[in-house]
């Protein structure tokens, strides 16, 4: 496997990133990971290697990067967790794409990135924001994920539902059993609008599960058989529509 810290370009400065792949038989599809909001930490990392390991390129981009470059969240403490919404609520649906366009740009330019076939997968805060790319960018994004996506219907003009008419590509979303961010009303609102838009999707609920479930190091969060099947869903979804 070969890893790289590397800071990728944008209008907004440098994004600092991670980039995993495998070592041989390259050029590979292409999976853009977009972190959750305590931000881009080691156990990211093992997550993007875990994808990179069964034959993909993956780049993972800390998406604080206009704020700070090595923000994450060390401890739950009141004090901590308010900056964590300082830094999740100063980012935008426009932000991830124009962000989204700067990672392009890049693997475009890599000899073992195949560009032509570019996965994404967003995690809590950014379920909004894979449906926000593959709806903007909808010739560059052949599939995406949302885990336990957090905001997906807004009162905003931007709500991800209202998206769905322009997302074309296929799309997967892991729903927690109990989650604040994505109560089963609004997972009814989200269906709703895939379906009368006609776009290819698959909601799945998972039975005993908390918003976070698949991060190991969640405290009493984590749910092994659950995050297990996540990767089953993820794997066949990148098999799919990356690698065929």
């Amino acid at each position: 496997m070969i890893e790289q810290h590397i800071d990728i370009p944008s209008a907004d400065g440098a994004m600092n990133s991670f980039v995993v792949y495998p070592e041989e038989r390259g050029p590979h599809p292409v999976v853009l990971f977009y972190m959750d909001a305590p931000g881009k930490r080691e156990e990211l990392h093992d997550m993007a290697r875990r994808i990179a390991a069964v034959g993909y390129y993956v780049v993972l981009p800390n998406l604080y990067y206009r704020r700070s470059r090595d923000f994450w969240l060390t401890e739950r403490t009141e004090a901590q967790m308010a900056v964590v919404f300082e830094h999740m609520n100063s980012l935008t649906n426009a932000m991830l794409v124009h962000d989204t366009e700067a990672m392009l740009r890049f693997v475009d330019a890599q000899p073992q990135a195949d560009a032509s076939r570019v996965g994404a997968v967003g995690y809590c805060m950014s379920g909004p924001f894979v449906m926000a790319a593959a709806a903007a960018l909808p010739n560059r994004i052949s599939c995406i994920a949302s885990i336990h996506g957090a905001n997906l219907v807004t009162d905003r003009d931007d709500s991800p539902h209202l998206m769905a008419p322009k997302i074309r590509c296929e799309s997967y979303f892991a729903c927690a059993e109990t989650d604040r961010w994505a109560p089963p009303e609004i997972v009814q609102t989200l269906q709703d609008a895939l379906v009368a838009a006609g776009t290819p999707h698959r909601i799945e609920w998972y039975p005993g599960t908390e918003h976070g479930f698949v991060f190991p190091r969640r405290e009493g969060i984590y749910h092994q058989a659950a995050a297990e099947r996540h990767w089953e869903r993820l794997f066949d979804l990148f098999r799919r529509t990356l690698q065929a």
